[in-house]
């Protein structure tokens, strides 16, 4: 669902920054109003869960491969206002030091990921849901559920997105510009990746995660309803257990074969089309990521290497070094929040 740089034309990708420049302003503004310092830690796991989440690549019938994102337990836990800050915190350090989905594309990446996810997972959930009691299965049943719908509504914007970009943007002879995926194949193809693996695991760990809040500690859930959060310092510490538990595991995403659907390099472009639109080749290659692809570049440790534990070992460090950088930029964006809020309020 990452949409790298070269797919989308720059006219599509000012729109995508258009629309989400508005949300973002609004999500600090949303944010900021129930910001304390117990909703700050809580939004620096939730960035760094998703992030890690969606180095996860599950195998897709047909040879591509698809991830969660994590958005879905976001906007249960946090609202939605506040899982839109963090999931764009955790698509910004993909793009920026990974490489992975691009700069130029950005704006529509959050927005897919960043914004339909939450939003459908937080609609649904609240709609069934948001008046049962805190323990109640309906919490769990309708989070799953939300995410699901959720994730998958992204899916096809993605589709669309891609589908688009043929009719509008070509030659005079009809040949893609940019995205050379017909709407009739990008749309099916993303949402059988969907529907099929990310959604289920997406749904799992949004069903699975809320269950376990509401027995080991239901003021997290609902506090999300009263926006004013008061969970056990204990229970933060749970939550960098399942991040750690997260890293550990990390390198299974390495066994999934083949890319993700709209994703592929140039290379697979010309190999499936037997060309390369222009303006896809003119936009691809302009920015490349410190740690492109989770590797470690000029080392035995690339992701590029043939060696799998030589690639397990760059994706632990892509891992380790993209969570680090998560948390700390979420955690001086919400105390930047707070700070200002502060200073408000003191005036």
């Amino acid at each position: 669902m990452h949409i790298p740089d070269g797919y989308l034309s720059p006219a599509t990708c000012v729109v995508g920054y258009a629309i989400m420049i508005p949300f973002w302003a609004t999500a600090v503004k949303k944010v900021k109003a129930v910001l304390n310092t117990k909703l700050v830690p809580l939004m620096v796991i939730g960035a760094a869960f998703s992030f890690v989440l969606m180095m996860f690549n599950v195998p897709i019938p047909g040879g591509t491969t698809a991830h969660a994102v994590g958005a879905g337990i976001l906007a249960v836990i946090l609202g939605p206002w506040a899982a839109t800050i963090c999931v764009s915190i955790a698509l910004a350090i993909q793009a920026l030091l990974f490489g992975d989905g691009g700069v130029f594309a950005f704006g529509f990446n959050c927005f897919n990921m960043a914004l339909v996810i939450p939003f459908v997972t937080f609609f649904i959930y609240r709609t069934f849901a948001g008046n049962s009691e805190v323990t109640s299965n309906k919490r769990w049943i309708w989070g799953a559920i939300g995410s699901y719908i959720g994730i998958n509504l992204a899916a096809t914007c993605v589709g669309i997105e891609l589908g688009l970009q043929p009719v509008l943007f070509h030659t005079a002879q009809g040949v893609p510009l940019y995205s050379p995926f017909p709407i009739t194949v990008s749309v099916p193809a993303m949402l059988l990746a969907h529907l099929l693996m990310a959604g289920p695991v997406e749904a799992i760990a949004t069903g699975g995660i809320t269950r376990y809040f509401q027995l080991t500690n239901p003021s997290i859930i609902a506090n999300q309803i009263s926006a004013r959060l008061a969970p056990a310092k204990a229970a933060f510490n749970k939550l960098w257990y399942v991040i750690i538990a997260l890293i550990v595991l990390v390198p299974l995403g390495l066994l999934a074969p083949g890319g993700a659907f709209g994703e592929g390099e140039i290379s697979d472009i010309k190999a499936a089309f037997g060309f390369v639109p222009a303006g896809l080749a003119a936009l691809r290659g302009h920015y490349h990521g410190l740690l492109q692809d989770y590797g470690v570049p000029n080392s035995p440790f690339a992701a590029s290497a043939p060696d799998l534990w030589h690639q397990s070992v760059g994706y632990y460090l892509a891992a380790v070094v993209g969570i680090a950088l998560i948390a700390g930029i979420t955690l001086l964006v919400t105390r930047m929040i707070a700070a200002r809020e502060a200073k408000k309020s003191e005036t």
